[in-house]
C-alpha cells in the first residue's frame, strides 16, 4: 500500500452520463472504510480546479446515490485547463488562457496527494497537461458514445442503448400506423457505437453510422422497396455524425469557447427532407437529444461503473501513476492515461456487428 497516499481529489468532466455517482460512491467509500484516505469532490469538473471549489465527502454525502443518474460534483464539458476561457476581447472574439497552473495551485493549497478523473477521451486529454507536471491522475472513463481509446465498453453506454432503443421501439408503432419513413437521430459524435448497438436492438430497417458514409440513392431503394410491400413503413437510427458519401457531416452550430467547438445535429431532418422530396413517401424525423444521458443507470452500468472506481482507488493506493481503468475482454484492467488523450474509438467498417445486421437485411446506405 502507498503511504503517500493520504488526501484525493476527484472530479467528473465532460457531459454527464449515468453511473458516474456510482464510481463516487465506490471510490470515496473504498477509500474512507478500507484505507482511510480522505477524499475531496472537485465541483464542475476542472473548472473546480481552476476555482478552487473543493470540499471534502463523507460517507454521508454518497449514501444512497448509487441509483441516480447525473454528478453530485456537476460537471463542464467547456472547460480545458490549458485552453480556458476567460471571455470575450472588445471586438468580439473569446480570449483563453492557460490556467494549468491555478489547477496546480489549488492541488497544492488543499495538499491533494492524486486526483481522480471520471469522464471521456475529453477529461483525459484535459488531464495530459497536468500528467507532465507530475501530478498523479487516475483516469476512470465515462461515455455514452463508447468511444474512449483501451476498453471496449464505457459505463453509460449500456442505459443509453436502452433509451435509444426505446424510443426507436415506440417510434415503430407510429411509422407502421401511418406507413411513413421515420429517421431518428441519436447521439455518439463521430463514432457509431450508441447507433449501431440501438439500431440492431430495435429492428431498425437502416442503420446510418459516421463510419459508413451513406449513398441517397441506395436509401431510396430500399425504403421504396419496403413501402411496395402491403402496409410498409421504414425507421432508420441515424447517428448525428453520419453523412453522404458526397458531403460533410451537418453541423447545428459552433462553440469557439469549447474544446470541442463542433455541435452536430440536423441530419435525421436532411435525411427526411431527402426522402420524401425524391420518393414522395411521407417522412418524419426525431432527435433524441440529451434523453439519452438522462436518468437513474441500468444495473449493468451501476455494477460496471463501481468495478471502474474501486479498481481506480485500488490501483492507486497500490502505487500506480497515470493509469486509466478499461475495460478488455470482459477483464478490468488500466492502460496508460494518455493512451486515452486526443483519440477516438471508432467501429470498424468489418465489425461483427455489421455483419450480423446485413446478414437480416439491415439496411447501411452504402
Amino acid at each position: 500500500m502507498s503511504d503517500s497516499i493520504k488526501r484525493i481529489g476527484m472530479l467528473t468532466g465532460g457531459g454527464d452520463c449515468p453511473g458516474l455517482n456510482a464510481v463516487i460512491r465506490a471510490v470515496t467509500k473504498t477509500a474512507l472504510y478500507k484505507y482511510g484516505v480522505r477524499v475531496f469532490g472537485i465541483e464542475d469538473g476542472f473548472q473546480g480546479l481552476i476555482e478552487n471549489r473543493v470540499g471534502e465527502l463523507t460517507s454521508l454525502h454518497v449514501s444512497g446515490i448509487l441509483t441516480r443518474g447525473g454528478t453530485i460534483l456537476g460537471s463542464n464539458n467547456k472547460c480545458n485547463p490549458s485552453r480556458h476561457y476567460m471571455g470575450d476581447d472588445e471586438d468580439g472574439n473569446p480570449k483563453f488562457i492557460d490556467a494549468t497552473d491555478y489547477c496546480l495551485q489549488t492541488i497544492r493549497v488543499n495538499e491533494l496527494d492524486a486526483l481522480i478523473v471520471i469522464g471521456g477521451d475529453g477529461t483525459m486529454s484535459c488531464a495530459a497537461p497536468l500528467v507532465e507536471k507530475g501530478i498523479n491522475c487516475i483516469g476512470v472513463p465515462k461515455t455514452i458514445d463508447n468511444d474512449i481509446m483501451g476498453t471496449d465498453i464505457t459505463f453509460g453506454f449500456t442505459t443509453a442503448v436502452s433509451i435509444a432503443t426505446g424510443a426507436l421501439d415506440r417510434l415503430h408503432s407510429t411509422a407502421a400506423s401511418h406507413h411513413r419513413v421515420m429517421v431518428c437521430e441519436l447521439m455518439g459524435r463521430n463514432a457509431g457505437w450508441l447507433t449501431l448497438h440501438a439500431g440492431i436492438a430495435s429492428g431498425s430497417d437502416v442503420i446510418l453510422i459516421p463510419e459508413l458514409p451513406f449513398d441517397l440513392d441506395s436509401i431510396y431503394k430500399f425504403v421504396q422497396s419496403r413501402m411496395d410491400r402491403q402496409r410498409g413503413f421504414s425507421i432508420i437510427a441515424c447517428a448525428e455524425g453520419a453523412r453522404a458519401k458526397d458531403g460533410k457531416q451537418i453541423v447545428a452550430r459552433h462553440d469557439p469557447t469549447s474544446p470541442d467547438p463542433v455541435r452536430l445535429g440536423g441530419v435525421a431532418e436532411y435525411i427526411a427532407s431527402e426522402i420524401e422530396q425524391h420518393t414522395g413517401i411521407e417522412s418524419r424525423f426525431t432527435v433524441l437529444g440529451h434523453v439519452q444521458r438522462g436518468g437513474a443507470p441500468m444495473p449493468m452500468d451501476r455494477i460496471l461503473a463501481t468495478r471502474f472506481g474501486h479498481h481506480a482507488l485500488e490501483k492507486l493506493m497500490a502505487g500506480a501513476t497515470g493509469r486509466m481503468v478499461v475495460m478488455q475482454k470482459g477483464e478490468i484492467t488500466d492502460v496508460d492515461i494518455l493512451h486515452a488523450a486526443h483519440k477516438q474509438r471508432l467501429v470498424p467498417t468489418d465489425h461483427s456487428l455489421i455483419n450480423v445486421a446485413r446478414s437480416v437485411r439491415t439496411c447501411f446506405g452504402d
